[in-house]
């Protein structure tokens, strides 16, 4: 058991130096989201700052650090919440990369198990992505510390830890998709296609109360939403309290709560924050087990195939 601990910890550090190495790799995985942050910051942020004015009674205002901090927690959210699978696709190069040139058949044939390999790829992504969104984080807090900072300490390391699970169930997804890609083109199409539409599916581009009924119980299937609705109750909490302690009344706040996805209401039966936690922790289970699937069922076709090409020389050479 020991043994392997130090296999894995040597292969998760070989797979993330391996990462590091290309640096327009890591500059690529940086990209996404920080063009998201200047995009949501600079044009769209207009937008959404008269959407939460709207929700106002007349004669009700609200101090500009609050509306500005809303809007900008807001959109953090989104960021945190699309960029944490999106870039996680991006950060699983390596074990592609590792297919194209058969570095993972050269493991296999080692005295190291199928599952530790794939286990580290799997802990180096995540450790990856968590660098990536612990950036992100950082920038944004930076620019909410500017414009209004109402995020309690506890909801900060909640924040913390709803990026957490987002890159677990990011990272696992990835892993799961990516174990079936052998060719680079394939996996940049892969992860160009989840970032164009992941935003979308996950409510982190447009609120899901946006769409039509239809679709919107549609969305709410979809253990994503649950990731970036987390995200949006710690970001937005401390501001919605200071508009309560500005005399708000309870209605505009269940309305901006209902209209920014803070709320979640599936065939019009509200979803709460420890059933969000439980679809969101449940799914990651679920892909978990998939993903050791997954290890099982290649590894086995792997080492029937690495027989066939050493056993065909050996049966000519008798021949």
């Amino acid at each position: 058991m020991l043994l392997e601990s130090k296999k894995l910890m040597s292969l998760v550090g070989r797979n993330t130096k391996s990462y590091f190495k290309d640096k327009m790799l890591f500059f690529t995985s940086m990209l996404t989201p920080l063009i998201l942050l200047v995009l949501f910051f600079t044009f769209l942020k207009n937008i959404y700052l008269d959407s939460f004015r709207g929700a106002f009674p007349n004669g009700f205002s609200v101090d500009d650090r609050i509306l500005n901090g809303i809007a900008g927690a807001w959109l953090l959210s989104s960021v945190l919440s699309v960029s944490s699978v999106t870039v996680a696709f991006c950060a699983n190069m390596v074990m592609v990369d590792d297919k194209i040139h058969g570095a993972i058949n050269d493991f296999k044939v080692t005295p190291t198990k199928p599952t530790t390999i794939y286990l580290s790829y799997f802990v180096s992504n995540f450790f990856v992505v968590l660098l990536v969104m612990l950036s992100v984080l950082l920038l944004g807090s930076i620019y909410l510390a500017i414009v209004g900072w109402y995020i309690s300490v506890s909801d900060f390391f909640m924040i913390l830890l709803d990026i957490v699970i987002n890159i677990i169930f990011g990272s696992l997804l990835a892993s799961i998709v990516l174990s079936f890609v052998s060719t680079q083109g394939m996996q940049s199409a892969i992860a160009t296609l989840i970032s164009a539409l992941y935003g979308f599916i996950s409510g982190s581009y447009m609120p899901i109360s946006s769409f039509s009924k239809g679709l919107a119980n549609f969305l709410g299937l979809l253990p994503g939403t649950y990731g970036t609705s987390i995200l949006r109750n710690h970001c937005m909490n401390g501001y919605l309290q200071a508009m309560i302690d500005a005399g708000i009344p309870s209605e505009s706040i269940k309305g901006i709560r209902d209209g920014f996805d803070a709320n979640i209401y599936v065939f019009d039966k509200s979803v709460s924050l420890s059933a969000m936690y439980g679809i969101l922790l449940g799914t990651c289970l679920a892909l978990l087990i998939i993903y050791v699937i997954v290890v099982i069922l290649q590894s086995k076709n792997i080492n029937i195939n690495l027989f066939k090409k050493i056993k065909k020389p050996i049966l000519k050479k008798q021949i």
